[in-house]
């Protein structure tokens, strides 16, 4: 990044600031030139703000199951549970960019419906007490392969029996609690897979490669990251109160006017 010149507006890719170092709610903060990136056409700041961290996330919770890491084979099925949230949006969006067939899981009509807009083909409510045959009739005869799980829960043996053979999880999130009573032997005998994700795995010079490719995946889908609000830096526990609403997308608060 040695173009960048003073005054230029840039976004930040995952790096430090905010982590180990100061930098989260700051009205300045320091960030290593190597994880800067220029701020693509036609997005907003507040789309720009928002996105890397829950797109690379996205990113690797897809591509972490193949040997070098690459996405699912099109025509792929992949479930994502919480759907509307920071990661769940990013998941569907790359999910259809990679030609997946994406179910999404929201308990809210209005944001199934938007979800929908995004490109999932089926959407359906996680409190369906019939969630695993409503899925699987929509996939038949497919099975699910792919789980980003933003989720957790008693959900979580759920979305383990839709798995087909060599079927894979992601962990993205935990906002539905622990796993009550997880039974090891729902994995045997179809080679399932369960992994976390670890956004910190990516260096500046990888986290810089797949935020390009992201983007130019996004720009050949005509879809742009999701904001679902953003309050200003005296709201911010207003923000988080937001957040824990379940937002259809991301959340921001502007911290200098």
């Amino acid at each position: 990044m040695n173009h960048l010149r003073v005054g230029e507006t840039v976004g930040i890719l995952r790096c430090n600031a905010g982590v180990e170092t100061w930098g989260t709610l700051a009205e300045k903060a320091v960030i290593p030139a190597a994880s800067i990136a220029p701020i693509p056409r036609d997005w907003s700041l507040e789309e720009m703000a928002g996105a890397p961290l829950v797109f690379l996330t996205a990113w690797q919770a897809l591509t972490q199951w193949r040997e070098p890491p690459a996405p699912p084979r099109a025509g792929s099925v992949l479930l994502v549970t919480g759907a509307s949230g920071g990661v769940g949006v990013a998941s569907v969006l790359l999910g259809k960019s990679m030609g997946l067939t994406v179910a999404a899981l929201s308990r809210s009509a209005e944001k199934g419906a938007r979800l929908k807009h995004l490109g999932a083909d089926f959407v359906f409510d996680p409190n369906d007490e019939d969630l695993r045959k409503s899925v699987n009739t929509a996939i038949a005869p497919k099975k699910v392969d792919i789980a980003v799980d933003n989720v957790g829960g008693a959900l979580f043996n759920q979305v383990v029996a839709m798995l087909g053979h060599g079927g894979c999880i992601s962990v993205v999130g935990r906002s539905g609690g622990s796993v009550p009573e997880f039974n090891t032997a729902s994995l045997f005998f179809r080679r399932n897979r369960i992994g976390g994700v670890a956004v910190a795995d990516y260096t500046p010079e990888s986290a810089q490669v797949t935020w390009k490719g992201i983007v130019e995946r996004l720009d050949k889908l005509g879809k742009r990251p999701v904001v679902d609000s953003v309050l200003p830096f005296e709201e911010v526990k207003a923000a988080f109160a937001r957040l824990a609403q379940g937002p259809m997308g991301k959340v921001l608060v502007k911290v200098a006017g």
